[in-house]
């Protein structure tokens, strides 16, 4: 059974929610956050409660870890600073793994690779190559990957960046006419595409990156256990017939969805424990 509590006043905004999955009574919550507007990963349903790709991917995680999982929606750039003042025990929404990031918080291995994708009007001539963003403005999710790629990169290739408090609202000011292309994950990216017919994807930025789970830099007991749950759900391909459900695409066999790390964390980031893991599922 699945209990929802809903701010409809932020709904619009952050798509407040709070979902718990039923567990046995005696068994620890498990608390996390999710970005409920960054389709299809996470987002609010019709009928209440939430749905996506990373709602399915929590739900199956904390089911086997023996925990009550409660899910709460609010925006991107408020979880990490939520999980380090502990009011998460870790972050569901999609956190791309960065060397920066990996100083200060444990990670899972990755469960999915994340390119960058362009998104414009489909009137638009299309960015071709990074040198098309020249005298362009850019619009990204606060906190996010993105937003430090523009960050990065603005001076570099000549375009601006506006910072937004969702990706769908980053996608509406395209839309508007505020921005001439939103950056974001590649399936984010296709997704909004494929609901929006003013809208199409353009340029992808091969990253060689991964989302993983995020937990606190101090907390290695929770990050192990719950990447012993994630590896047990792609040995028996649970991640990638997810990722196909949601995605419309089957990840190859090289893919984060499928390939199993030898120890805990990802490899060539700090934080990873290289130390052999046999699996206990």
């Amino acid at each position: 059974m699945t209990y929802v509590k809903l701010n409809l006043g932020l709904v619009a905004a952050a798509a407040l929610a709070l979902t718990t999955i039923s567990a046995p009574a005696a068994a620890q919550v498990l608390k996390t956050g999710v970005d409920a507007t960054f389709a299809p990963h996470a987002m609010v349903k019709l009928g209440g409660g939430l749905q996506g790709f990373n709602i399915e991917l929590g739900e199956e995680l904390a089911k086997r870890m023996g925990k009550k999982l409660e899910i709460e929606g609010t925006e991107f750039s408020g979880l990490i600073p939520g999980l380090n003042a502990k009011k998460y025990d870790f972050v569901l929404a999609p956190v791309t793994v960065t060397p920066e990031r990996a100083k200060t918080l444990l990670f899972t291995e990755g469960y999915l690779n994340t390119d960058f994708t362009f998104v414009e009007k489909k009137s638009a001539p299309g960015i071709k190559s990074l040198d098309d963003l020249k005298g362009k403005t850019i619009a990204v999710n606060k906190g996010s990957a993105y937003e430090t790629w523009t960050r990065e990169n603005a001076a570099k290739y000549g375009f601006k960046y506006d910072v937004y408090g969702s990706n769908s609202d980053a996608v509406q000011a395209v839309q508007a006419g505020r921005a001439d292309a939103n950056l974001g994950g590649n399936t984010v990216s296709a997704w909004a595409a494929k609901q929006n017919p003013e809208v199409k994807t353009s340029y992808t930025i091969t990253t060689g990156l991964v989302w993983a789970l995020a937990f606190r830099g101090d907390d290695k007991a929770g990050r192990d256990a719950a990447s012993m749950a994630l590896k047990c759900m792609k040995k028996d391909g649970f991640v990638a017939k997810t990722a196909e459900k949601w995605f419309s695409f089957k990840p190859p066999a090289d893919a984060a969805a499928v390939v199993i790390a030898p120890g805990h964390g990802v490899p060539g980031m700090e934080g990873y424990d290289a130390t052999p893991v046999a699996l206990k599922c």
